[in-house]
């Protein structure tokens, strides 16, 4: 075998030899049975593509199927074989959207940060808005973890159309808050929405998206959280003038634009298929088919394709809590490390600075409320060029390297800029400057942890994988750093903020240090080569 539109075909056909170490365990928890099983061959000549379900001597018929059923199945592969298409950028607009709305979210919480100050209802003190967005995190902690665990029993498109619907009603709901407690809870369930959002999507996605292009698709769509945060500040600018409309209904009327989007994007979902990798190891074989056939159906032009590698795999409705643990913290305990030290870095370094890069503006600067956005936008712009013009080099360098190289140049540009600002050195402006190129580092590197934790581990965990690492890493970096930079803020001292600047550069440049010593070279290759899922019998 060779490669077939880019992809190592032969890598995945050896998978069984070569990640023998790697996969001893599971494949011995999914060997138990002594039994075997006879293998289909077909006739190149006239193979079809098909699933082919193949069952022991007496086993009835029907669906739900036994957990002695075993699949076989070429659908993996013929995922990944497909070329770029409409499909795919369907996929990545209806899903990746997620992050425009999450940016939008954080960046009304930041540029908000001044009205909701100011304002007569609430009257807001630093702490109160440092208590909102631990909030928010810690809603999107737990909604992580709770839907994430959903996710991999339900599957991906269910979730995606319930967490959805509970961001919507929740920020709907914050444009009504009378007080801290009624914000901090409305933002708790928002959170909550936003954290399930991201195991759904990104296991949906990386399950979608060919092998060849996974890394930068997957960088872009989460980089994509910027043109949210550039909208949310351009947004700031008007409904914070007070010459155009009242800032005490202004902040409300954010809140309700991006329930309003959420609406939209719910009707964006609605032809968007369950992933056939998912479909498979659950039994549900005829419906995967479908699904495939569905999305081949979509490319006017496919090459036929023989001897395409086909797995087998014995189906299961669930993955218990231990054998989750177990696949964490003993087979994939390296990856497990890895993932926490990036997660972790990341999230204290985003959510530290950016949830309070409204109060450096004013506090320090003397920056007016309504004129934040304007610092805003050229700091998303380049957050969101970071990702795209970079991205690639995660695909043809490979991961190891570019997530070495951002994380730690990020560390070391913020440090720097830390000193300037201790120093009284810069202004708003070159303040300004110097996070647009932190950030166009730091947000491939962020992008990268989230690449990270999603297609390193078996498909059976993905989602509760990716919503425990968002978890854990959010609740270190990210709920603790916006109060502690609150805390630092209201000092009144540039040399208190520094050493929070020093701190965040200290974790991103271990976490780089980390992913050089044990992260996982995962570029180009099928995710079933990349961590054996659970439910597999044998690959090729």
């Amino acid at each position: 075998m060779g490669r077939y539109h880019g992809l190592d075909f032969t890598a995945l056909v050896s998978a069984r030899y070569a990640s023998a170490q790697l996969t001893s365990k599971p494949e011995a928890r999914n060997c138990r049975s002594k039994q075997t099983f006879p293998v289909l061959r077909q006739s190149t000549e006239h193979r079809r593509h098909e699933s082919v379900t193949l069952k022991p001597a007496g086993q009835r018929r029907g669906y739900p199927m036994a957990a002695d059923d075993i699949v076989k199945s070429d659908i993996p592969a013929r995922l990944d074989r497909l070329p770029w298409g409409r499909f795919h950028t369907l996929v990545v607009a209806a899903l990746g959207i997620t992050w425009i709305l999450d940016g939008l979210e954080v960046t009304l919480a930041g540029s908000l940060a001044g009205a909701l100050k100011e304002s007569a209802v609430l009257r807001f003190t630093n702490t109160d808005i440092g208590l909102a967005s631990s909030a928010y995190l810690a809603g999107a902690v737990l909604g992580a973890i709770f839907f994430g665990w959903l996710t991999d029993r339900l599957g991906r498109k269910k979730l995606f159309f319930i967490t959805l619907t509970v961001y919507l009603l929740a920020t709907a709901a914050t444009a009504a808050s009378w007080n801290i407690a009624s914000f901090a809870l409305f933002r708790f369930v928002t959170g909550a929405g936003i954290g399930g959002e991201y195991a759904a999507i990104n296991s949906t996605i990386q399950e979608l998206i060919p092998a060849r292009v996974r890394g930068w698709s997957d960088l872009v769509i989460n980089g994509s959280f910027w043109v949210g945060a550039a909208a949310g500040a351009l947004g700031s600018l008007m409904l914070l003038n007070p010459t155009m409309i009242n800032p005490e209904i202004g902040w409300r009327i954010a809140f309700l634009i991006g329930a309003t989007l959420a609406l939209v994007i719910f009707f964006m979902r609605l032809w968007l298929p369950e992933s056939p990798r998912w479909l498979i190891t659950h039994g549900r074989v005829q419906e995967a088919q479908r699904v495939i056939e569905g999305i081949e159906h979509r490319f006017e032009k496919l090459p036929t394709a023989h001897n395409l590698p086909r797995v087998h795999l014995r189906p299961r409705k669930n993955t218990p809590l231990l054998e989750v643990t177990q696949v964490l913290f003993k087979l994939y305990r390296q990856r497990t490390f890895v993932g926490l030290a990036l997660m972790a870095a990341q999230a204290f370094f985003y959510n530290a600075i950016f949830f309070t890069y409204a109060l450096i503006l004013t506090d320090f600067y003397g920056v007016r409320p309504d004129h934040v956005g304007y610092y805003l936008v050229p700091f998303a712009v380049s957050n969101f060029l970071g990702p795209v013009l970079i991205g690639r080099l995660f695909d043809t360098l490979g991961r190891r390297p570019m997530i070495v190289f951002t994380y730690i140049a990020s560390g070391l540009l913020l440090a720097g800029t830390g000193f300037l600002f201790a120093r009284d050195l810069i202004t708003a402006q070159t303040q300004t400057l110097c996070w647009m190129t932190i950030f166009f580092f730091a947000s491939a590197a962020a992008s990268s942890a989230y690449l990270t934790v999603s297609e390193t581990f078996p498909l059976e965990i993905r989602a509760l994988a990716i919503a425990l690492f968002y978890a854990v890493g959010t609740g270190i970096g990210g709920i603790v750093g916006p109060w502690l930079f609150g805390v630092l803020i209201d000092t009144g001292s540039r040399i208190s903020v520094f050493g929070g600047y020093l701190l965040g550069s200290l974790l991103m440049v271990l976490g780089g240090a980390v992913a050089w010593r044990w992260g996982v070279a995962a570029e180009r290759k099928p995710l079933e080569t990349v961590a054996r899922p659970l439910t597999f019998i044998d690959i090729g």
